[in-house]
Order: structure tokens, then sequence, then C-alpha cells
């Protein structure tokens, strides 16, 4: 599936997802369980729910409302929003500040190369995280309209990406699938940690456990936050 981005957050070096939250007392503390420390996605990961995935019935795109839907108001839609974030040397279509003519994607987090955006011939996708049809299988079928469009517009669900190992993704989650990157990998599971976590969406046992697998390699690794509301407002509607 082609997707969109990661939290309105700056990206570090190809391995983070922005800077990163340090919770409430910045390193130390006990985690949910096994030790983990306070803040971090390892320890988010153990409160996640584990479930056994759902069916995919009833699943469309649309059910998630409208492409880069502007939710935040700020008159540009959320795909040029994360592609101004993400990408460098951005250009703008007809000097107009939200639709983004062309840039760079800098160390993709996907593949780690360097990959040129140029509109109508792109490269680059924008990622949903976690994509919208796992979503789906995993608690979204029973959300209000307004939680899965505020979902599918979340920036810290969002991240410009390389197109090719992107759609080799599809809607794999953790168990399926990881960036090919592995230097990245430690953030790409944080950031999903962190979007399920907040959306509530639930997890499998084998996902949890291939979770487990990253983030015990990178223990340290930190939650991302974002303060998108997970509510859209009123004027946007849903299938």
């Amino acid at each position: 599936m082609v997707g969109l981005a990661v939290g309105a957050l700056l990206w570090s070096a190809g391995c983070g997802l922005g800077e990163p939250s340090t919770g409430s007392d910045g390193a130390g503390g006990e985690g949910a369980k096994g030790g983990a420390a306070a803040g971090t996605a390892l320890a988010a990961l153990e409160t996640l729910t584990v479930k056994e995935e759902g069916s995919k019935d009833g699943y469309g795109r649309e059910r998630f409302g409208s492409a880069w839907a502007d939710v935040d108001g700020n008159s540009c839609g959320t795909r040029d929003d994360i592609l101004k974030r993400d990408l460098a040397e951005v250009e703008y279509k007809d000097g107009d500040d939200c639709v983004v003519a062309s840039g760079v994607l800098k160390d993709d987090p996907y593949s780690g190369e360097d990959v040129e955006f140029r509109r109508g011939a792109s490269k680059v996708d924008i990622d949903h995280l976690v994509a919208l049809s796992d979503a789906w299988k995993k608690g979204a079928s029973e959300w209000e309209p307004a939680k899965r469009i505020a979902f599918a517009n979340d920036p810290l669900n969002l991240l410009a990406v390389n197109a090719s190992p992107n759609r080799a993704k599809g809607d794999g989650d953790a168990a399926k699938w990881l960036p090919p990157n592995k230097t990245y990998r430690c953030a790409y599971v944080a950031g999903q940690v962190a979007v399920k976590k907040k959306y509530e969406v639930w997890v499998t046992a084998g996902e949890r456990d291939a979770m487990r697998t990253i983030l015990d390699g990178c223990p340290e690794e930190k939650l991302p936050e974002g303060d998108a509301p997970t509510e859209a407002p009123d004027r946007f509607s849903a299938k």
C-alpha cells in the first residue's frame, strides 16, 4: 500500500524518529515488564493489547476519509506537509508554499539511499508506518470515522520513503516486513509501537515477538511522541 510519514519531528541520521520523548524521568524508572526503562519503546510494547488478527471485511481506503485531508487546518494537504517535513532542497510549485514540486529524500529510512522527489514522476511515497488495513484488522473497524480520519493523517504515523521498498511492504506488520535498512529498524518499530499505543491498535502475538526481538537490541530506544488529536474535526467525514 502506498502510504505516508511520522510525527511533526525532525529525523536524525537515518536511525531515529526525530527527537524522541524522554518519559517522565528522562531515562530511569521501571518499565511495564522485564525492567524496561520508562519512556522507551520496549516498555510501551509491553502495554499493547495482544489479540488474534481480525477480518479485513469491510475495509476500504474511503473508510479513513479522503486521502491527505487538511485535518490540522493549515491550508496544506497532509501529503505536502510530510514532504516539506522530510525532504531537503524543497522547491514549490509556482511559488505556492503548500505544493511541493521537487526535493531530495536524504538517507531514505527504508533503503539508506538518497531519493529524488519530482512531482508527477516521484520515487518517493508517503508511508503509513502502521498500514490502514493492518489497523482495520486490529481495532479500527470499530472506530468512529473521526478517529480513522485522524489516524490516516497523523504525522506520527507518516513518513516519506523510497517507493520501491514501501510497495514491497504492502500492509505487512513487523512480523511480516521490516525495512531492508537494518540501521533503521529500531526507530521503525518504535514508531509503530507509538502509533499503536496512541490509537489503541492491538498486536498479534507474532507481531509483538518480532517487535520485541528488534527492541531487545536497542532497549534505550525512546518512544516517539506526537501531539495531533485522535479525532478529526467535524468538517471531515468518512464512509
